[in-house]
């Protein structure tokens, strides 16, 4: 950045009470150039957006301490705003470790050539989740899945899985189409989607949201989710991936996989640290892991490259 001045200021300098000091002419039309370097050795590490930064930073923080301390690798959180602007910035090299959907993580393998290393193990030991099909409990026509054709539907993003992709290979399983909704509508905005599509529904903005199992549990404290009922699950998909970009150092990786590994659900201070970024254990993974997401992605008739 340059800074520019076009006057000559004078400085007087007081050296006790004399009147005798003479003035020092400092002319600032001297331009100087102030050069911000980068941090060098940064590995990012960034959480998908489903949520707030405030919840990712909450979930993650001590999870990152923990690795940066594991690894002796320099690792700092950062916060894409949207689900579009964390792929581009993978494919950028400016997001190093990708903690995403599955439905995401796809979309990097094609793209930008990530490659999944490590993925969850959520609650009850299940390395898989679900989505869910939500409405209010006093919609006065929704009893059933059948009865969202002609409704208007908020999902996550149009690259959510949870939220998105599994609930509409759902609707495709019950004979329902993406043209037999009244509207599809996406949550807006940066961060938070989760909570906004529960927030839409609750405030009946929309007939119907579709959310990713364990998110009513989020705004809890913000809403009566009584009043929230969930129609229907989704069928089981593999769950969230941590992946490295493409050209990323082997042994970063090598010793993110092993760091991940250590943590035990039964020492007390990895189960902090664990329970803290909701799941209970971390283990290895391969591209492969994730064929059944591709699978349901040509099947509902969506593109990688979108």
């Amino acid at each position: 950045m340059k800074y520019r001045w076009g006057v000559w200021l004078f400085f007087f300098l007081f050296l006790g009470c004399g009147d005798d000091e003479s003035a020092i002419p400092v002319d600032l039309t001297i331009t100087e150039q102030v050069i911000l370097k980068e941090e060098l050795g940064v590995v990012t590490y960034a959480y998908l957006p489903q949520y707030s930064h405030t919840v990712s930073h909450t979930r993650h923080h001590a999870l990152v301490q923990y690795l940066r301390k594991e690894t002796g690798l320099n690792i700092k959180q950062i916060f894409p705003d949207t689900f579009d602007q964390h792929m581009k910035m993978v494919g950028q090299e400016k997001i190093d470790i990708s903690y995403s959907n599955p439905f995401i993580y796809v979309k990097l393998a094609h793209r930008y050539g990530a490659r999944a290393f490590a993925r969850i193990v959520e609650g009850m030991g299940k390395d898989q989740f679900r989505g869910q099909i939500i409405c209010r409990k006093d919609h006065p026509t929704i009893q059933t899945i059948g009865d969202c054709r002609h409704k208007r539907w908020i999902a996550v993003d149009s690259t959510s899985a949870g939220g998105y992709l599994y609930p509409l290979g759902h609707f495709m399983d019950h004979g329902i189409q993406r043209t037999d909704f009244k509207e599809i509508a996406f949550a807006p905005g940066p961060g938070g989607k989760q909570e906004k599509v529960i927030l839409s529904v609750y405030a009946g903005k929309y007939d119907i949201g579709t959310i990713r199992e364990g998110s009513l549990d989020v705004v809890s404290g913000r809403i009566d989710i009584n009043k929230i009922r969930i129609i229907s699950v989704t069928d089981p998909y593999p769950g969230w991936v941590y992946a490295a970009r493409k050209n990323l150092d082997k042994k970063s990786v090598e010793k993110l996989t092993q760091a991940f590994g250590k943590l035990d659900f039964n020492h007390k201070p990895h189960r902090e640290i664990l329970e803290a970024a909701n799941f209970i254990r971390v283990i290895a993974s391969v591209d492969s892991d994730f064929d059944a997401v591709r699978q349901l992605t040509a099947k509902v008739g969506l593109s990688l490259d979108e």
